[in-house]
């Protein structure tokens, strides 16, 4: 059995794996690398169950510090995700500069889906990464992130307010309330639809697979008809399958 960790900039996404499949799943806020508490939600998840090896895919470099030190510990044999163990054919100038997030999306992907296809990962920052018809991952889009967009309204205003993002079908806002989630929802979904419009002219591809991943991608996808497939646990999958790869 093996230990999956997907750690992104505010939230931890960590997992076992056996028999190729995702056998237990949890998710915990990245702070908690720094204050001790990682330790005790990992070993929870654990239990008494023998994990042979770490298969990490991290984007923030001292919370990959504070897992080496963890697994060490423990005795657990720890893998990074890079460019040159993931086993995906890349054509990128600096393929080492790719998040293993990403390459990890692009992995699991291409295992449920036929290329070209796009993944869309709702995370701090929203990613789009491009496999083309070739089956060759060739780069992408960043994007900020939902929350980091209403956060920066919030924090750099002197009235608006904290919004929890929620679905609304309403164009016209009654509460500035209301109309920070219009602008919020309606306003992602046209960013992303002119993207992956884009994208689909640069590829030359009539139709194209685009799964979404992340945190909100079910309130955005939803009524969005550009999206194929709303995968909660894409990167994590790519990590399982990397994982099988990787001794």
């Amino acid at each position: 059995m093996r230990l999956l960790l997907d750690i992104g900039n505010t939230h931890t996404r960590a997992a076992l794996t056996s028999a190729n499949r995702l056998a237990k799943t949890k998710l915990f806020e990245t702070k908690e690398w720094f204050n001790g508490e990682s330790a005790k939600t990992i070993n929870r998840l654990v239990s008494k169950k023998h994990i042979d090896a770490t298969l990490c895919a991290s984007v923030v470099p001292s919370a990959t510090i504070k897992v080496k030190k963890f697994t060490k510990k423990t005795g657990i044999k720890t893998h990074l995700l890079t460019h040159k163990n993931c086993g995906l054919r890349i054509n990128y100038p600096k393929p080492k500069t790719i998040g293993p997030d990403r390459l990890a999306n692009a992995i699991g992907a291409l295992d449920k889906f036929p290329p070209p296809l796009i993944v869309v990962d709702f995370g701090t920052a929203l990613t789009f990464d491009v496999v083309d018809k070739n089956g060759i991952y060739v780069g992408g889009v960043i994007c900020p992130g939902l929350s980091v967009m209403t956060e920066y309204l919030y924090e750099k205003t002197a009235l608006l307010p904290k919004v929890k993002i929620k679905d609304t079908s309403q164009f016209i806002g009654k509460s500035t309330i209301e109309a920070m989630q219009i602008g919020a929802v309606h306003g992602y979904r046209g960013l992303i639809s002119n993207i992956v419009m884009g994208l689909k002219k640069t590829l030359h591809a009539k139709k194209i697979n685009v799964i979404a991943t992340g945190g909100c991608a079910g309130i955005i996808s939803a009524n969005l008809p550009e999206i194929s497939a709303t995968r909660p646990f894409l990167t994590l999958e790519g990590l399982r399958l990397a994982s099988e790869r990787i001794n």
